[in-house]
């Protein structure tokens, strides 16, 4: 039990180093605060906020995911390498997506709403 508490702790250290080293995701928790304060406002249903709430979770995940890899290259190969930039620029690539497809689920969702 006290591994998993453990690895509880980690996760929210890692959420925590995202808040703190990385603006896009800081931006990102903006907009969360925005969409989750308009989906009050609106009354959004139970169905709506499931679109929302996993809309969310993957951009955050991918941001997550994109800045681990980031850190790991840029201390793996601290000088430039192409296959490293291409990494780099497809994890880049994947919360860009995540995002535009979040920015889609919240048209679809808030549009009616309006």
């Amino acid at each position: 039990m006290k591994n998993r508490l453990r690895s509880f702790r980690y996760a929210f250290r890692g959420i925590g180093t995202l808040l703190a080293t990385q603006m896009n995701a800081k931006i990102h928790l903006i907009a969360l605060i925005v969409v989750i304060t308009v989906g009050l406002l609106v009354s959004l249903n139970l169905g709506e906020w499931a679109l929302i709430a996993l809309s969310i979770g993957i951009v955050l995940s991918a941001e997550a995911m994109n800045s681990a890899l980031e850190f790991l290259a840029d201390h793996t190969a601290p000088e430039w390498h192409d296959t490293v930039q291409k990494a780099k620029d497809l994890a880049a690539g994947s919360v860009l997506l995540a995002a535009v497809a979040a920015l889609a689920v919240g048209l679809l969702v808030f549009i009616p709403h309006f």
